[in-house]
């Protein structure tokens, strides 16, 4: 031990965990793995969290005392108290992901982020480069945890929420991908400018070696290569077809597999190898949905069943409403966390029939999509 408040890391390095859960937990498993000593704060650690803190022989930290290192959740504000009042005394406040690609500076990483369909084109990337060949795993803000993957991964496909790129300092991505740039986590970030600064840290510490993917007509100023999409074009950068979109399998997005493409051919001939576009093809082909995203869970005569319970964005369910084929049933629930309706109404016109409203906001929200609803009650009559 050194002084108040920190367990010696590699080279006497004091490192704290601040938060714990699913990120927290793969940070602790991560460092445990790496034979590093570090402490924990969580103002309310679950049992699951006290149990794997215990197995480790880390033990609860100081938020007080002095460290080297702190490496935050993503849930954990970046203007918490507790942290700034650390990064006061000396800390440097970084994220699992920072801690991966400094740990593990030889694995090459291709990150993702946006408002919307960042999930798909992450799983859809690590999928190409899979038929190319490549060890490649995908995880971040989508299950495993990247320090879980780190280690058996030839090449890591990280999905980046806004939460995560706020606490990413010196990252630099050989390839980084943007979807879209939407309204989103406004309760976390306040203005959207504040949201997309966010989002634009992916190619923060990029340069002219290295590659953004982003949608053609979307300005993100970056010392990276540009290389912009369409979801109208399954090409890759010098043109060459590799799919109509009508080939593409159902429920896989144009504008993710168009970005996807782009990356992975990016990443290819960052490690100096030639895309076999026959292999991108077939890899399209076999493609399958993120689970809960636009995927045909049941069909019942000429009816389709369709998840799209992880659209909770209006880019997302906006996209969602623009390629259902009428007539539409719209499942309609949730808390209203003050999206705008304005893009719903217009994808609904022609396409809704009717929609089926539930849960805490339903009701207001069909109310103010200004089509035919129905409300789905339970047994005590809560909507």
């Amino acid at each position: 031990m050194t002084e108040r408040g920190g367990h010696q890391g590699g080279g006497g390095e004091r490192i704290l965990i601040y938060g714990l859960g699913r990120s927290g937990r793969g940070v602790a498993r991560f460092l445990g793995r790496e034979g590093l000593r570090a402490e924990w704060h969580d103002a309310r650690p679950g049992a699951e969290d006290e149990a794997l803190m215990r197995e480790l022989g880390y033990a609860r930290g100081d938020v007080a005392g002095t460290y080297d290192t702190v490496v935050a959740a993503p849930g954990v504000p970046i203007d918490h108290p507790d942290l700034l009042a650390l990064a006061s005394r000396g800390a440097e406040v970084i994220g699992e992901v920072v801690l991966a690609a400094r740990r593990r500076p030889s694995l090459p990483l291709v990150g993702v982020t946006g408002t919307a369909g960042k999930g798909g084109t992450t799983v859809l990337i690590a999928h190409l480069l899979r038929g190319q060949g490549l060890n490649a795993r995908e995880g971040g803000n989508i299950e495993p945890p990247l320090l879980d993957v780190v280690d058996q991964a030839g090449v890591a496909v990280v999905e980046l929420s806004s939460f995560q790129l706020e606490r990413v300092p010196g990252l630099r991505l050989p390839v980084s991908v943007v979807t879209n740039l939407g309204v989103d986590h406004l309760d976390r970030h306040r203005t959207v400018e504040a949201y997309h600064a966010a989002k634009r840290n992916i190619t923060a510490g990029q340069t002219g070696e290295d590659v953004l993917v982003v949608p053609a007509g979307l300005d993100v100023p970056t010392r990276a290569q540009v290389r912009p999409f369409t979801p109208e074009r399954l090409t890759l950068a010098d043109g060459r077809e590799v799919l109509p979109v009508s080939g593409l399998p159902e429920g896989l997005h144009p504008a993710n597999a168009a970005a996807a493409l782009l990356a992975a051919e990016a990443l290819l001939e960052r490690l100096g190898r030639v895309p076999d576009v026959s292999a991108l093809a077939e890899s399209l082909r076999t493609a399958q949905p993120v689970a809960g995203r636009f995927e045909t869970v049941a069909r019942v005569g000429h009816v389709r069943f369709v998840d799209d319970s992880i659209a909770t964005r209006t880019l997302a369910v906006q996209a969602a409403l623009e390629r259902s084929v009428p007539p539409v049933a719209w499942l309609v629930g949730g808390r209203d966390k003050g999206a705008d309706l304005a893009p719903l109404r217009e994808a609904a016109q022609g396409r809704v029939t009717r929609v089926i409203a539930f849960g805490e906001d339903g009701e207001a929200l069909a109310r103010g999509l200004g089509l035919p609803f129905d409300t789905v009650r339970g047994e005590t009559g809560e909507a």
